[in-house]
């Protein structure tokens, strides 16, 4: 399928390693004038060594104010992928506030405060454009010992639905895209012991983890014109986990 982002610009949060890291060389290598943003300088550093063309830009996310002064700051944004994200394991009953905070600073209210100013601008611009959130299969279904990561993967597929009703109309499509375990660097390293791994294969029909690739691939084609009727969309890629 051809596909050209010439003449668009991206920005792609969580940019410094794993699925973030790999879809801002993939807008690269298909013509994208990219923003790669993350909180470690260190990270953003070694991308813009490799892709000496982008512009990084260093941020908390978890911070209202820095985050919606820095992406108001940006150019007009064409390409967004909401990438950004926090996860850890917790147990109803072991659960905190700042972990509740931790999970829905980042993933969650992060989302709407950076969607909030690119799309100020292409509504003032008069110009479409194309939002592409990184949701999980934990906003699909219930996950033992996932309670908040579940809470807020399962906000950020309703912001995507409310944002493709109210957005659609100008215009600017959302959709989400909803992997199973990936496998990034950290992927591999919290899914290494065997009985979590093996339980969770079993459960995906396919019997194997997606590949960073595989994801990549979802988030370019959402991106893309040649998704133009695909709007609010929640879109698994996870071997069949949520099928069954």
């Amino acid at each position: 399928m051809d596909i050209s982002f010439n003449g668009k610009r991206a920005l792609v949060t969580g940019a410094g390693r794993g699925i973030g890291r790999e879809t801002v060389k993939r807008l690269v290598k298909l013509g994208a004038d990219v923003v790669a943003l993350s909180k470690t300088l260190e990270n953003l550093e070694t991308l813009k060594a490799e892709l000496p063309s982008i512009k990084i830009v260093q941020c908390d996310l978890a911070h209202w104010n820095e985050t919606k002064s820095v992406i108001s700051s940006l150019d007009t944004i064409d390409l967004l992928v909401n990438n950004a994200a926090f996860g850890q394991n917790n147990a109803i009953g072991t659960v905190d506030e700042e972990i509740c905070d931790i999970h829905f600073n980042i993933n969650v209210k992060a989302i709407i405060n950076v969607t909030q100013q690119v799309v100020a601008k292409l509504k003032a611009e008069g110009k479409s454009g194309s939002i592409v959130n990184i949701s999980s299969q934990a906003g699909m279904v219930a996950l033992q010992d996932h309670v908040v990561y579940c809470a807020s993967k399962g906000a950020v597929d309703q912001i995507t639905r409310v944002s493709a009703l109210e957005l659609g109309p100008f215009n600017i499509r959302c959709n989400s895209v909803n992997p199973t375990v990936v496998l990034t660097e950290l992927g591999r390293k919290g899914w290494s012991e065997p009985t979590k791994r093996d339980w969770m294969l079993n459960q995906i029909p396919l019997r194997r983890f997606a590949e960073v690739d595989e994801v990549v691939d979802a988030i370019v084609f959402l991106l893309s014109d040649r998704s133009s009727m695909i709007n609010g969309a929640i879109l698994p890629i996870d071997g069949g986990f949520t099928a069954c």
